[in-house]
C-alpha cells in the first residue's frame, strides 16, 4: 500500500494545477514547476521505497522548501540542485511559476468544497547580513516573510517557535518537526514549508458497510483491517498487472488516485515500473464505469532526514564545504546541514486529511571560536609548579584578594 499513500498529495497538486490553468488561461503557467515536481516526486520515491512498512510524504512541500533555498544557490551548487529537483534553470520561469502555483493552491474561492492551504517562512539569525534581493524574492514569489530569531543565544526557544508555526499551519497535525539538537549556535537560516489538506469524498462511504477483513501484507500473511465499501461510478482503468481507480473529492477539483497491483505480491514490480511518464499513460486509460470499491481506512505519520538521500540523488555540494549559497549573503559562508520532512495522512469514510512540513536548515561553516573570558572575580585556587620536574612548589587559595594578611 506504500504507493497509494505517496500518491495522495501528488494527485491533489496535479489536479489543482490543471484546474487553475483551465479557469484562467492568461495566468502564468505553472506547468514547468508541476512537471519538475512530478519527476522529483518519483525519483525521491525510488530512493525511499526500500524502507520497510508504510510510506507517505509531500513532494510539493519538499520541492518548495528546496526551491526557496535554490533561490540563493550559485555555481555548481545551483546546477546540482536544479538537476535533482528538475527545476527550470532560469529564475524568470521558476519563480513566477512557483508564485502562481502557490496562489492557485491558496485560492479562497476554492475553499467551499475542501481545505487546502500552503505556507512558507524564513527564519533568519538576527543581525546576520542576508542579501535584500534574496529576502525580497522569497517574499514576492513564495510569500515567505523573514522572521528574525536568535539561534545563537536562544536556540531551544527558536526551535519551539518554528515548530509551533508548523503546528499552527498544519492544523496541529505536524508536531515537533525540528527535533532537539538539529539547531545550534552555527545555524543562520531555516526555510520552512507547510501544507494542509482536508476534503470529503464526492461519494462518501457508508460507515455501516465498513467491515473488518483480511488485508494481505504478503501472499501468505494477513492482518485484520477495516475495509470501507461502496458501489458507484468512478473513473477506472486496468492493465495486465494493474488496476487504477480515481476517487474524487467534493467539488471534483481534487482526487485520490489508487494504483493496485493485481498480484498480492506485485507492489515491488509496480514500484520499479512507476515513473511520471508511466503514470500519465495509465491515467489516459481511465473511463467512467460502475465499480465495487473496497478501500481500507488508514492513518499514519512518516518522517525523514533527507540530506543523505539528496546527496545520493546528485546534489552533494549543497551539504559540503564547497557549497555556494552566495545568493543569500554575498559570500560562500552557508551550507545545508539537514532537510527534515514530516507528513501525516488519515483516510476514512468521510474523506481525507493530510498535512506535511519541510525544514531546510542552513548553517555557517565552522569559525574560530571567540577567545574565552577568564574572569577571576570569585574565589579560586592557584599553584606554582616547576615545569621541568612538574614539582608543585606552592599552592594557594584566594578567597578575598583585598585581605593582605600578616
Amino acid at each position: 500500500m506504500k504507493t497509494i499513500h505517496s500518491l495522495i498529495l501528488t494527485a491533489i497538486l496535479l489536479n489543482a494545477a490543471s484546474v487553475g490553468l483551465a479557469q484562467d488561461p492568461n495566468q502564468i503557467s505553472v506547468q514547468p514547476v508541476v512537471r519538475g515536481n512530478t519527476e522529483f516526486a518519483w525519483n525521491l520515491y525510488a530512493q525511499l521505497k526500500d524502507a520497510d512498512g508504510n510510506l507517505f510524504f509531500s513532494p510539493y512541500s519538499i520541492s518548495t522548501a528546496l526551491a526557496m533555498t535554490y533561490a540563493g544557490a550559485r555555481g555548481d551548487t545551483a546546477e546540482q540542485m536544479a538537476f535533482v529537483l528538475n527545476l527550470p534553470m532560469h529564475p524568470k520561469v521558476l519563480n513566477p511559476a512557483y508564485g502562481a502555483l502557490i496562489s492557485e493552491l491558496n485560492d479562497p474561492n476554492r475553499a467551499d468544497n475542501y481545505q487546502l492551504a500552503v505556507a512558507n517562512a524564513l527564519w533568519g539569525q538576527k543581525d546576520f547580513a542576508f542579501l535584500d534581493a534574496f529576502i525580497q524574492l522569497n517574499n514576492d514569489y513564495y510569500h515567505a516573510g523573514l522572521e528574525n530569531v536568535d539561534f545563537i543565544n536562544e536556540t531551544e526557544p527558536t526551535r519551539q517557535k518554528i515548530n509551533q508555526w508548523v503546528e499552527d499551519k498544519t492544523n496541529d497535525k505536524i508536531k515537533d518537526l525540528i527535533p532537539a539538537g538539529a539547531l545550534d549556535a552555527m545555524t543562520r537560516l531555516v526555510l520552512t514549508n507547510a501544507i494542509y489538506f482536508k476534503g470529503d469524498w464526492a461519494s462518501q462511504f457508508d460507515k455501516d458497510r465498513t467491515e473488518d477483513a483480511d488485508f494481505f501484507v504478503s501472499p501468505d500473511k494477513t492482518v485484520t483491517a477495516p475495509l470501507m465499501y461502496q458501489k458507484e461510478a468512478f473513473k477506472y482503468g486496468q492493465t495486465e498487472k494493474l488496476q487504477i481507480l480515481e476517487l474524487p473529492y467534493k467539488g471534483d477539483e481534487l482526487t485520490m488516485l489508487v494504483l493496485l497491483p493485481k498480484a498480492k505480491d506485485g507492489l515491488v514490480a509496480l514500484e520499479n515500473e512507476l515513473t511520471a511518464q508511466k503514470l500519465t499513460e495509465w491515467q489516459k486509460q481511465l473511463r467512467n464505469r460502475d465499480i465495487e470499491v473496497h478501500l481500507p481506512k488508514f492513518k499514519m505519520t512518516s518522517e525523514f532526514s533527507l540530506s543523505g538521500i539528496l546527496e545520493k540523488m546528485g546534489m552533494p555540494e549543497a551539504f559540503s564545504e564547497k557549497a555556494d549559497f552566495s545568493g543569500m549573503t554575498g559570500k560562500k559562508d552557508l551550507h545545508i546541514s539537514d532537510v527534515i520532512h514530516k507528513a501525516f495522512v488519515e483516510v476514512n469514510e468521510e474523506g481525507t486529511e493530510a498535512a506535511a512540513a519541510t525544514a531546510v536548515i542552513m548553517k555557517t561553516f565552522a569559525m574560530l571560536a571567540p577567545p574565552p573570558v577568564f574572569r577571576a572575580d570569585h574565589p579560586f585556587i592557584f599553584l606554582i609548579q616547576d615545569t621541568k620536574t612538574e614539582s608543585i612548589l606552592f599552592v594557594g587559595r584566594v578567597v578575598d584578594p583585598t585581605e593582605a594578611g600578616e
